[in-house]
């Protein structure tokens, strides 16, 4: 043990790196971990083995520190995982990485700048930073593919980063879950390499690696065997096969599973095939699928010939799902063409479909349907006849051993039965082809031998034809011929025992490897694992002293969201020019100016003074006169379509009740539709009406007339009256709370979406350096929208700024940096990008349209409007928004109203900080 290591507090190496007692973790009512009770020896390489949903994962995010325990124990390089002091000094000893490709990776960050941002986290220089990384990458076979995205990768490559990263700060225990799962025996041998070279040279690290592959797991140390939860044996593999007497851990796995599953396993039987040579059931040829400048599958040719089992080997992403979906007509090939029983697959023809039955990747049933519902609905998808449905649904239930479930919800079903559902379903119809995809990835070896038992059967007896791809060689040895297949090219297509002598391999995986060395043009001896020693090697600290506060993990934060942005263009735009695009939307959509009105007049005196009436209107600069109204009806077509605004009625005897001095009637209709313009188009109305008869009394009467006294109104710092000049200062509050909050939440919200907040939760970052980490571009792009805002107020809305730019721009940074902090108090509320988004607009609009003086006074509100109105940090921008462009006010006039500003942002981000979690639940 070093010292550096000793000065942060980690324990001498105990003889067990993890030790668990009655560990048990629900998620809701599903069971995943069942009171488990294991040590874990120290120095090891140790493997979790067992299928998926058996509670691996959920036992290394617990072990990580990553999920907070719910019962039990947990104790770590000597420390209970419980306490958060211990977990802070651990951290940097520890090193997690996910399952799923590249989950701990960013796509659109290289590959350097991956292994740089988790290297800033635990603290490294820059000097320190190059030397790691450029061994890790030399090491990995990475040198040369820097500047990559990380998104680009293959799979293989992809996990290679991904342990580079974890391996940066050579931490004491690594810990892998499924690693390789999805990854072609080429890239998964050179991972296993490099890891062992990794163990040579640094014997006391711990490793602790979940893997659903028994032939990964006979190279381990010692092994603890899970299923539902529970623990079903712990011990080395030769202990294990001893114990069980078996050949092969796969059949060992399946000798430890308790008596109900295994009394129903037999082993599978591989009757001979007799197929005639001419009959094709599916045929490719040149089929090429691109998408953009990518190509996915590139000229891709084999024929399937009547039920014959074809398999389909190769890594994610090498192109075998978009070659069956273009078999399947749910995808267009680009090029080449597609054939199924001689007729070319056309994605419009239904007909070919029904001859097809498809299982996808995932399970892809509706969970709120039972079996028997499921099994229903798809049978009339398919448009079987009513009467015959019962019956086949009965079939299927008797032929996959569903008849006991049939009222279950396929989510209450374990995996390999969920899978079964899955191929009744694409049974349902009676298909003559069945196309699977990876349908046994994540079961349970019992299950699997279930499945394949069924396919033969398939096979053999109903001449079904099955075009299967999988990742386990010994599934591949059970099918008639495969393919194997490598970015997008099929590599070689033969029965697996003529690939193998065609290569002098002792196994299919050995000869599928040496096929991909050819493809990619690698030799045996450029794919060994790397001398331990690099050549100049540097010696530098052990773990960095944890500090409370470091700049280098928030830099660390700001700069991969900042880069994250750059390579966006949808979210760039968005925080770029969002908020003008709205503001200029606004601007004019909500105009209270009332101007150029249609009117027209029912004139039934007909005389100079209605005219003179009339014009008098006219001339208005707020009113645009129409042809004359014939009659009422003319007036209510004219009001409904929307031609007039206003319609004057002018009754018979005008002129001469105005000379004799009576009481005028005038009848005045008005468009209601919008409430406010109407009650100032009834002002405008009432004002020349009373305009018009006073001109007319001094006319009559002369000095007589009354009205000598009357009052002038003045109206300042919008003389114009016009509502843009009230408006757009009120504008610019509402969108620099909207767009930056949305923007920060989404931030964080996207990555406990994406599975990456998991760095955050096992890497020393404190919650203050990942929120402020997090706010600063986005308190830099709000800040650049501010201006933007300004300019177009000024320069296309032509609003007067009359007052302090200081003032404004001092204002608009405390503001916008109390919205990117109300938008991560949002995030930690949130789990996924919708409701973020939700959340977010309801939270800023509503309060600031409604509460905020935006268009009703704080003043004049009651109740709790007026304490949202009080309290909310918008009133205050808007006064000094509106203060600033339109009333000449400094600093020294605004004082009181920065005041809440300076606090709303501090205190907004120390409320995320306690709300935020640093663990999982």
């Amino acid at each position: 043990m070093t010292p550096e290591q000793q000065a942060i507090g980690i324990q001498p190496e105990p003889a067990y790196v993890v030790r668990l007692k009655d560990v048990s973790h629900s998620y809701g009512k599903t069971r995943a971990i069942d009171g488990i009770t294991l040590d874990l020896p120290a120095g090891r390489m140790i493997g979790l083995i067992g299928p998926d949903g058996v509670g691996k994962s959920s036992l290394l995010s617990l072990i990580s520190g990553a999920r907070q325990i719910q019962t039990g124990e947990v104790e770590v390089l000597g420390g209970d995982m419980r306490n958060a002091r211990h977990r802070d000094r651990t951290c940097p000893a520890v090193a997690y990485m996910p399952q799923g490709l590249g989950k701990n990776l960013y796509p659109t960050l290289s590959v350097f700048e991956n292994a740089d941002f988790f290297a800033r986290l635990f603290g490294q220089g820059r000097e320190e930073r190059e030397y790691r990384i450029a061994n890790l990458l030399k090491r990995t076979g990475l040198s040369g593919f820097e500047d990559r995205p990380a998104g680009k990768l293959s799979g293989g490559m992809k996990q290679k980063l991904g342990l580079c990263c974890a391996l940066i700060h050579d931490p004491d225990l690594l810990i892998l879950d499924e690693p390789t799962t999805g990854v072609d025996p080429l890239s998964r041998r050179q991972f296993w390499s490099l890891v062992e070279d990794i163990r040579r040279e640094r014997p006391e690290m711990s490793v602790i690696v979940a893997t659903a592959y028994m032939e990964e797991a006979a190279r381990f140390d010692w092994l603890a065997a899970m299923d539902a939860g529970k623990l079903l044996a712990t011990g080395s593999p030769r202990q294990i096969l001893n114990r069980t007497q078996a050949h092969t851990l796969d059949e060992a796995f399946i000798q430890l599973m308790p008596e109900e599953k295994r009394a129903a396993h037999h082993a599978v039987a591989i009757q001979p095939a007799d197929f005639a040579e001419a009959d094709f059931a599916i045929e490719a040829e040149g089929l090429t699928m691109r998408f953009g400048d990518f190509t996915a599958v590139d000229n891709v040719s084999f024929r399937i010939r009547r039920g014959e089992i074809f398999g389909f080997l190769g890594s994610n992403g090498c192109g075998k799902s978009t070659t069956m979906k273009m078999l399947t007509g749910l995808l267009p090939a680009s090029e080449g063409t597609a054939k199924l029983f001689g007729k070319t697959v056309d994605p419009k023809d239904m007909d070919v479909r029904r001859r097809v039955g498809y299982m996808s990747q995932a399970f892809s049933l509706y969970s709120e349907l039972t079996v028997r519902q499921n099994l229903d609905l798809h049978a009339r998808l398919f448009q079987l006849p009513a009467d015959a449905i019962p019956a086949r649904i009965e079939e299927m239930g008797r032929r996959f051993e569903l008849a006991d479930v049939m009222d279950t919800l396929p989510d209450a079903l374990p995996l390999g039965v969920r899978q079964r559902l899955s191929l009744a379903v694409a049974l349902i119809h009676s298909p003559e082809v069945l196309i699977l995809d990876e349908p046994t990835s994540g079961v349970d070896p019992i299950a699997r031998d279930q499945l394949w038992a069924a396919l033969i059967e398939l096979s053999r007896k109903d001449r079904v034809t099955i075009f299967i791809s999988t990742h386990f060689m010994n599934e591949a040895e059970r099918c008639d011929r495969i393919s194997l297949m490598h970015a997008g090219k099929v590599l070689v297509s033969d029965t697996p025992d003529a690939i193998r002598k065609t290569r002098y391999a002792t196994t299919l995986e050995e000869a599928f490897i040496a096929y991909l060395e050819d493809a990619i043009g690698e030799t045996a001896a450029s794919s060994a694992p790397a001398s331990s020693t690099a050549e100049g090697e540097r010696k530098f600290a052990g773990p960095h002293r944890q500090r409370a506060f470091d700049l280098r993990r928030i830099w660390s934060y700001s700069l991969r969201e900042t880069l994250e942005i750059r390579r966006d263009p949808i979210r760039a735009t968005l925080a770029l020019i969002g908020s003008v695009i709205l503001m200029f939307v606004i601007g004019y959509g909500i105009n209270m100016d009332v101007k150029d009105l249609t009117f027209a007049v029912l004139d039934r005196d007909d005389t100079v003074a209605s005219r003179d009436y009339i014009a008098d209107i006219a001339g208005s600069r707020y009113f645009i006169e129409q042809p004359p109204l014939a009659d009422y009806a003319d007036l209510d077509r004219r009001m409904r379509d929307g031609t007039l605004k206003l319609a004057i009625e002018i009754p018979a005897g005008f002129a001469e009740h105005v000379a004799r001095g009576h009481d005028v009637e005038i009848g005045a209709w008005i468009d209601g539709a919008m409430p406010q313009r109407a009650e100032t188009t009834r002002g405008y109305v009432q004002g020349m009406h009373a305009h018009w008869l006073a001109q007319k009394a001094r006319e009559i009467y002369g000095d007589a007339a009354s009205g000598q006294f009357s009052i002038e109104t003045r109206f300042r710092y919008n003389p114009g009256i016009e509502s843009l000049v009230a408006m757009v200062p009120a504008v610019i509050p509402l969108l620099l709370l909207l767009i930056p909050a949305m923007l920060a939440a989404l931030s964080v919200v996207r990555e406990k979406e994406l599975g990456s907040i998991v760095n955050f939760y096992v890497t020393p970052v404190t919650r203050l350096e990942f929120l402020i980490g997090k706010q600063l571009p986005y308190l830099a792009l709000g800040m650049m929208n501010a201006v933007l805002l300004w300019l177009f107020a000024v320069l296309v809305f032509q609003v007067p700024f009359t007052g302090s730019l200081l003032a404004f721009t001092a204002a608009a940074l405390l503001y916008v940096a109390f919205a990117t902090a109300f938008g991560l108090l949002v995030s930690t509320f949130m789990s996924s990008q919708i409701a973020a988004i939700f959340g977010t607009t309801l939270m800023t609009i509503i309060p600031a349209v409604q509460f905020a003086g935006m268009i009703d006074p704080v003043s004049s509100l009651q109740g709790i409007g007026a304490v949202i109105g009080r309290i909310y940090p918008t009133t205050y921008f808007n006064i000094i928004s509106r203060g600033t462009f339109s009333k000449s006010l400094g600093f020294e006039n605004l004082f009181e109203a920065f005041l809440p500003l300076i606090v709303a942002g501090p205190l907004l981000i120390a409320a995320s900080a306690v709300f935020l979690k640093k663990q999982a639940r």
